[in-house]
């Protein structure tokens, strides 16, 4: 039998495994027939999968917990069986605020930023994709590690990934935090410089996951698995160093990313700083990562502090993740969660068929952060809305 059913996507690189399951047929191989469907913001991929137009699609892993959650819209019965990718997300700054800068981190952005309020000009302007994203957190993050308040001292607007460019070419912006090719994009047309790279800020972090409607998910199980399954394939397919250049034309073309191949192709190397999406675990829903995202949410007054965090970890579903990858041979973590940002060298994972290589996972200000104790982490930044 075969099921047909409607995906969502945004124009970025991470959204390989959907794109590589489509055409080398992984999907077709496991039953489902699957369309494609390139969108341009985040708020209509949610959108259109709470209204059942898509039964599932390429998601900010924030914004699939903040929509469960019902944080932002109306509460959308969203899962995520899988991770898409880590890494791939970059902080740039213009040409014109890199000359105010006197270095790359974020204590030369505060210089630059009593240089502007000295002369009276208006403030520093970031744009961000959306506002529950790892690109949001990541960058209040390494603003605010510099004692810069993002809510006073520097301007967030949101735009799409795609129209980044454009806005700091116009000068509407100063800098941003955005997905590849988009970064490079900037970097190459603009004169941008890339100060933080997300292989950086956090080695092995969340970045997108597969959103499945959880009503179909359950009325459909076996196209669900039969889907994980194709993106799994994929995600293998797409780590291999053999195939990046293959797949960086395949991404590059006009109904997927619409973006030079040899621009898609800069954040496909195999370095740590690369975009993984199925190495050193990166395909797994880790339940300690949730726990992270909710935790920069209350940090930021997005939730109420009187939430229940069990909401936004049941978001996540390890459990469909390991009947998937159990049916295509890959090694699952033998654990939902753990502390995150411990490792400050590469280690092994213990693993269904045996141990996992895993990269170090230190965060750049070399913190660490433990699932059980997330208020307290949330409420411990020198800046953050929460108190204890």
């Amino acid at each position: 039998m075969t099921f047909s059913l409607d995906l969502g996507f945004v124009a970025l690189t991470d959204a390989a495994p959907l794109i590589v399951a489509k055409e080398r047929g992984l999907f077709a191989k496991e039953g489902v027939d699957v369309s494609l469907h390139r969108e341009v913001s985040w708020a209509t991929i949610r959108d259109k999968v709470a209204a059942g137009l898509f039964q599932g699609a390429h998601v900010l892993a924030p914004l699939a917990i903040a929509a469960r959650l019902g944080v932002g819209s109306d509460p959308v019965n969203l899962i995520a069986p899988m991770s898409l990718n880590s890494h791939g997300a970059a902080i740039g700054v213009s040409a014109e605020l890199a000359a105010e800068m006197d270095g790359d981190d974020a204590k030369s952005l505060v210089r630059a930023v009593a240089k502007r309020l000295g002369r009276g000009d208006p403030p520093v302007t970031f744009a961000t994709v959306f506002p529950y994203s790892m690109h949001t957190y990541m960058l209040r993050y390494w603003i605010a590690s510099a004692g810069l308040d993002p809510d006073r001292d520097i301007h967030i607007v949101t735009a799409p990934p795609t129209a980044v460019f454009e806005r700091l070419k116009s000068g509407s912006i100063d800098g941003f935090c955005v997905g590849a090719p988009w970064g490079a994009v900037c970097e190459e047309q603009c004169g941008a410089r890339i100060v933080l790279e997300a292989g950086e800020f956090w080695p092995g972090g969340p970045d997108k996951v597969l959103g499945i409607s959880e009503t179909w998910a359950a009325k459909e199980p076996e196209a669900m698995l039969a889907v994980l399954r194709g993106l799994l394939r994929a995600a293998l397919w797409a780590d291999a160093p053999e195939h990046a250049g293959e797949l960086a034309g395949m991404l590059s073309a006009t109904n997927y990313l619409a973006a030079p191949a040899e621009l898609v192709a800069k954040r496909l190397v195999k370095d740590d700083k690369g975009l993984r999406f199925s190495r050193q675990a990166a395909s797994f829903p880790w339940r300690s990562q949730a726990a992270w995202i909710f935790s920069q949410m209350l940090r930021w007054g997005q939730v109420d502090r009187g939430v229940d965090a069990k909401l936004a970890l049941e978001c996540y579903r390890p459990d469909l993740f390991h009947t998937a990858a159990s049916d295509v041979g890959l090694s699952g973590p033998l654990a939902d969660s753990k502390v995150e940002g411990e490792h400050e060298i590469a280690w092994a994972l213990p693993g269904s068929r045996g141990p996992i290589p895993m990269s170090r996972d230190l965060f750049f200000d070399r913190t660490r952060f433990d699932p059980d104790s997330l208020k307290a982490y949330a409420a411990g930044f020198a800046i953050t809305r929460l108190t204890e």
